[in-house]
């Protein structure tokens, strides 16, 4: 790792500054949800199902997508297309597609030549959750299964994987479970949790991250809602009604569907620290000192030091998946940070190259569904193959974007 990191540091130059008037942790977490503008464009839908019958959408930005078209080029950009490495972005908790910084993201990214697909959670992104399942803190069998269905289709070329926020919990946690047998090249987590307990404690022990608390409770509320169904029949349906706090949500609600006794269970077993020591691929982990979500005192500094394919970058400021800079407040300087870094490692000998795939996935890949087949599909017609088993407008505003 370390020549990758002299060609990062000699690439980059610089340090994080942020914007002087949004030096508060609260303002760069909260302006850019408010205030900032998405990027117009159109993903492409692809649909999911997975192995238990959930349903996942796969929304696709092609570098092609945002690039000037040249006339006569249009099947040299599908072969290129073809061979461009591939950047999957797990959003946190209630994200989707459509939240102001997953577009940022995906805009940047596919400008900058990669092939983006935005990896929506179980229930999000406007699908139903079509299984007696839905997406909890430690719920990692989505992303593998969305890691085989691309590496399916696309053997030989590099597959990266960018978590944030909860989603950097699950993709760390799910890069320690398959250790070797990992299928993808590299991977970045921003703004990780990394102890889920450490942090239900500090967002509910202070008065400023009480908001933080009662907005993302609000968002899980909210999500809940959108499949009243499902949850009625399945979970504490009245005490979901009063949640106030993730964490009442998760007794109400995580807890009975994923089968943990209490919600510090669900909070130990879904954090991804202990996991850290079995990371096989090149990670970079951003986190800000003053992140005023996920706290300071759950980075794991020793952890990542004994592992030489983590790289833990700290800052002084930054809050919460904001790291605004310039003095207009337009770029988001994680994003930067983590292109440059798969760039470089994308040209270096540290990616782990698939020589072979995996006999589980030459047995039938999941099945893909063209978006507008989704409500048409039925059990029967749905083969799996053998795979494993597996957040008033302002109160609104901001709990979309979580």
């Amino acid at each position: 790792m370390a020549p990758l990191l002299k060609s990062l540091q000699e690439e980059r130059g610089r340090r994080y500054m942020s914007t002087p008037w949004l030096s508060s942790p609260h303002l760069q977490t909260t302006f850019f949800r408010f205030f900032g503008r998405p990027p117009v464009f159109n993903y492409r839908r692809e649909i999911l199902i997975t192995s238990d019958g959930g349903t996942v959408a796969l929304d696709w930005l092609a570098r092609s997508d945002v690039m000037e078209k040249k006339e006569g080029t249009g099947n040299d950009e599908a072969d290129e297309d073809a061979n461009t490495p591939i950047v999957i972005v797990i959003p946190g908790l209630t994200s989707d597609c459509d939240s102001v910084y997953i577009k940022h993201v995906a805009f940047y990214m596919a400008k900058r030549g990669w092939n983006v697909v935005v990896s929506n959670h179980r229930g999000l992104g406007g699908v139903p959750l079509t299984s007696d399942f839905f997406y909890n803190g430690g719920w990692t069998e989505d992303i593998r299964e969305v890691v085989q269905h691309i590496r399916s289709r696309s053997p030989d070329v590099p597959v990266f994987v960018i978590g944030t926020s909860l989603g950097a919990n699950m993709m760390v946690k799910y890069l320690g479970e398959d250790g070797d047998d990992i299928l993808i090249d590299g991977a970045a987590a921003v703004c990780c949790p990394w102890d889920l307990l450490l942090c239900d404690r500090f967002i509910g022990r202070h008065v400023v991250q009480g908001f933080y608390d009662k907005v993302l409770g609000a968002s899980l509320k909210h999500y809940a809602k959108k499949h009243q169904d499902l949850f009625t029949r399945l979970t504490d349906w009245d005490g979901i009604q009063k949640a106030c706090s993730i964490r009442n949500f998760n007794t109400c609600g995580t807890c009975p569907v994923g089968k943990f006794d209490t919600v510090d269970t669900y909070h130990r077993q879904s954090s991804c620290a202990g996991y850290v020591g079995r990371i096989k691929v090149p990670l970079l982990c951003i986190s800000a000192l003053d992140d005023p979500v996920c706290t300071k005192e759950a980075l794991i500094w020793d952890e990542c030091r004994v592992n030489n394919n983590i790289v833990l970058a700290t800052t002084q400021h930054g809050g919460h998946l904001g790291y605004l800079d310039g003095i207009d407040a337009k770029g988001i300087w994680w994003v930067r940070a983590v292109d440059e870094f798969l760039t470089v490692l994308g040209s270096s000998k540290l990616i782990k190259r698939q020589n072979k795939m995996p006999d589980f996935l030459l047995v039938g890949p999941q099945k893909s569904l063209p978006d507008k087949d989704l409500v048409k599909k039925t059990w029967n017609q749905i083969h799996f193959g053998n795979l494993p088993k597996m957040a008033k407008i302002f109160i609104r505003r901001l709990m979309d974007e979580f």
